[in-house]
């Protein structure tokens, strides 16, 4: 009876904490501009990736052509392989004869050259190259058309229903297509590696080859330059595919991502992407309702430690993504751990947050322990039957 009732204790303590969290929700919001997106690109999407919240959609499920934004599967496959250590940034990759002959945009990569791994990484999300692109693929696979049915799989296993590839770079072959809503959902995949943004933000660069020739690049993404809180992206252009581009921007804690699938010229997919994060930022924003950097409001019970309770926070910070003027009825549930007994180490998992909106649950958090707590030592217990006895 008494761990029921300290665990609906803690339920009604974190309740209450939330009340001024509520407020926030119908406060006056800021002016906006009620104006339309209009694009004249074939397709377009634009989302809030935590949530997968859908702002603007046209076209987004059509089949198309991509070009060069194949590769953000390429690169996502790369990473994937970075965090399984299958490779590292600093290993040498023999570049083949195939990888160095490679057409279009390129970074003129040496046969037989020896580069690291970083550079072949770069070389991709700066200069778009397709020699780095096959040369990553030949060592993380053996061949191209082993990596590209990983690529294959991969999309499958994301849900990916409108996406076909049939090489790693993007350049024209037969019965490659994908659609905007699908390029999204990979490039969401895509940044959740951080590493990514150590390449993406790069602006201009060199890559040095065996016996120090450089070539110069410059991130085919313009707005990593002129667009403020653009970090990240993947061009594309093909006579068949139009100009293309996937772009995110983050500004005060709010990302957003997009997609443009065939525009007339390079200068619309660039005006129009940024029209669109215009009206993004302009309309919604991302409230911050359980903050990861400070202890939340409650205590957990501990059993058989030094100290009887345990400071508490959240494994990561909890958005509310909404228009700015929304209101929302959202409740925060404290589920702890059933057995929460020292020793206890910072950084343990003792609980769940379980965010609700309607009832409908939208997200749900780890809770950590904030501190270590030691267990109870003899000593600890028998001066604690003593206090007891002098008590009676």
């Amino acid at each position: 009876m008494k761990k029921k009732f300290s665990v609906i204790f803690i339920l009604l303590a974190f309740a209450f904490s939330f009340i001024s969290i509520n407020n926030i929700f119908t406060a006056k919001a800021y002016s906006q501009n009620n104006c339309e997106i209009k694009t004249t690109s074939k397709s377009a999407y634009l989302i809030e990736p935590y949530t997968r919240t859908v702002i603007y959609k046209h076209n987004e499920n059509e089949r198309l052509p991509i070009a060069s934004m194949c590769k953000i599967m390429t690169l996502l496959l790369c990473f994937e392989a970075l965090d399984q250590n299958e490779i590292t940034t600093d290993e040498l990759i023999t570049v083949s004869e195939n990888a160095s002959g490679m057409g279009g945009s390129q970074v003129f990569l040496e046969r037989n050259g020896e580069y690291v791994a970083g550079e072949l990484i770069k070389a991709i999300v700066v200069a778009s190259a397709n020699d780095a692109c096959v040369a990553m693929a030949e060592r993380l696979c053996g061949s191209e058309s082993s990596f590209v049915n990983k690529m294959n799989e991969k999309a499958l296993s994301l849900g990916m229903e409108n996406t076909n590839f049939t090489n790693c770079t993007g350049l024209p072959k037969a019965g490659q297509y994908s659609c905007a809503k699908d390029v999204t959902t990979m490039f969401c995949e895509l940044i959740k590696h951080q590493d990514y943004f150590n390449f993406s933000r790069i602006w201009t660069d060199r890559i040095t080859h065996p016996k120090d020739r450089i070539t110069e690049i410059s991130n085919t993404n313009k707005l990593i330059r002129f667009y403020e809180g653009c970090d990240g992206g993947k061009t594309g252009y093909t006579s068949e595919a139009g100009h293309c581009l996937t772009a995110s921007a983050n500004r005060g804690g709010m990302r957003l991502v997009s997609v443009i699938i065939h525009a007339p010229d390079s200068k619309t997919r660039f005006k129009e992407t940024s029209e669109m994060f215009n009206y993004g930022f302009n309309n919604y924003v991302n409230k911050l309702i359980v903050d990861d950097k400070k202890p939340l409001d409650i205590s957990v019970n501990v059993e058989k430690g030094k100290k009887d309770t345990i400071q508490i926070v959240a494994e990561r910070p909890v958005y509310l993504f909404s228009l700015k003027n929304e209101k929302r009825n959202v409740e925060i549930d404290f589920i702890p751990n059933e057995f929460v007994r020292a020793p206890i180490i910072k950084g343990e998992v003792l609980g769940q947050l379980h965010v609700y909106e309607n009832s409908k649950e939208i997200d749900v958090v780890n809770v950590l322990a904030n501190e270590d707590v030691l267990a109870k030592t003899y000593f600890d217990e028998l001066n604690g039957i003593l206090g007891e006895w002098q008590l009676i």
